[in-house]
């Protein structure tokens, strides 16, 4: 028996239904095998440039540093099939494993999916690239003979100037997830992956970006104890609403005001949708004729709430075709909701108070960077858990090239290891399929 009593509908990016009367239970992190790959492969999936390598040996430049008098000249490009086989033959537990070792754009770089047997063993996430980054320099030092007093120049090459830094400063070993000390706490490991990498993973679907953030922040939000006992309820709902498009609510905001629409006008129509829905009410009419409204289930309003903040900025950022409207779109969105509902807005405030400094930080007097640079793990956003980095992904898909730090420039190689994985570029389908698979297990 499921634990909650709602079902709702799944559609895709297409606003096409992928599965009917789902019980929530079956999108749940905890139950969804589709979800729990996702996980599984963004912890074992490693990209090795063996053309950053090949040149930090032969110029002796590693990781910031160029040391003369130590450099090596090995073809590991032109030899990336004998490298690949090397890394394979140490990574793999048994033969038959689910490790894979792909060779990409002619030998310059190698992807890993390191096998659960290895991540299984032990209790951090790390074990995808400290293996990968081990099994590459025994595979460099043994094909090509290296001597002991050089050997520590291809340890330097392969993981950057780690342990003299907290992370892999320097490497050509990449993960799209940061090693445990930059997190800000237990649990944000997938609240730490940049919203560029997302849109790189998504190839600019905004909705698909929505999907895919959402489905790492509620993961995360497992994690950390957030959706446990009454929490977790909201949590899937917010995913379901906000990131899988549940009974077309997204697709449908978007289509309504996509023509002629603005951030306010997406508010009308989320408050007759919700209106319709009985999720709200009218609790009394003030003198002046303002209605103020109520709910006997915040959940569920902060879920539509949520919806609503992705279409606002599909909507004004899609009209732009610029990001930077990102941060000031879901704070003045919530700020209109709360004046048209008497209700909180997303995530009961958090997520128009993060709009306030994520304006600043963005783009405003500081100016530190754009909306593709932040993550849930960030100093400025990482108070909405849940409902806002779904919202920025989305606006930053439809960013039109305004952005110096693009998912272009920042993400291009996770689109490359990413690219053919229809759990990254396509995660609605992915879900869906698996929750329609088991909904009546559940």
């Amino acid at each position: 028996m499921p634990k909650y009593e709602d079902v709702i509908d799944l559609y895709d990016d297409n606003g096409k239904r992928i599965a009917k009367d789902v019980p929530l239970e079956a999108i749940s992190p905890l139950r969804n095998k589709a979800i729990q790959k996702i996980a599984s492969l963004t912890k074992r999936t490693i990209a090795v440039s063996l053309a950053g390598i090949q040149k930090a040996l032969a110029t002796g430049a590693i990781a910031g540093s160029i040391i003369q008098g130590k450099e090596i000249e090995v073809p590991l490009v032109a030899d990336a099939e004998k490298v690949a086989a090397k890394i394979k033959e140490m990574v793999q537990v048994t033969e038959d494993d689910d490790t894979v070792v792909t060779i990409m754009n002619e030998g310059k770089s190698i992807v890993v999916i390191v096998p659960e047997a290895r991540t299984d063993a032990g209790v951090e996430y790390t074990t995808g690239f400290t293996a990968v980054a081990a099994a590459t320099t025994e595979a460099i030092i043994d094909l090509y003979n290296i001597p002991m007093y050089k050997a520590n120049m291809v340890k330097a090459a392969v993981w950057g100037k780690y342990p003299q830094t907290i992370n892999f400063v320097g490497s050509n070993i990449k993960t799209i997830l940061e090693v445990p000390q930059m997190n800000e706490g237990a649990g944000f490991a997938l609240r730490n992956i940049m919203s560029n990498h997302v849109v790189a993973l998504v190839k600019r679907n905004a909705m698909q970006g929505a999907a895919l953030s959402s489905i790492f922040e509620t993961c995360a939000a497992f994690e950390m104890g957030d959706a446990v006992g009454p929490f977790e309820r909201q949590h899937l709902l917010s995913l379901a609403f906000q990131g899988l498009n549940a009974n077309n609510l997204v697709y449908t905001l978007v289509k309504e005001n996509g023509k002629t629409g603005t951030v306010g006008t997406v508010i009308e129509s989320l408050m007759a949708h919700a209106i319709e829905d009985k999720v709200i009410r009218v609790k009394e009419v003030l003198p002046s004729g303002y209605k103020v409204y109520t709910t006997d289930d915040l959940p569920l309003w902060n879920a539509y709430a949520a919806a609503g903040e992705v279409a606002a900025v599909m909507v004004n950022v899609g009209a732009a075709r610029a990001a930077q409207g990102v941060p000031s779109t879901v704070l003045y969105y919530n700020d209109l909701l709360e004046h048209e509902s008497g209700l909180p807005g997303v995530d009961y405030g958090r997520a128009e108070g993060v709009g306030v400094g994520m304006s600043f930080f963005s783009h405003s007097i500081y100016g530190g960077g754009g909306p593709g640079l932040f993550h849930g793990n960030h100093v400025v956003t990482r108070h909405a858990k849940g409902t806002l980095i779904p919202a920025v992904t989305a606006g930053n898909c439809l960013d039109g090239g305004t952005q110096f730090f693009s998912a272009e420039a920042t993400s291009g190689l996770f689109k490359e290891v990413f690219g053919g994985m229809p759990e990254f570029n396509t995660p609605m389908q992915f879900v869906g399929a698996e929750a329609k698979k088991i909904k009546t297990k559940v």
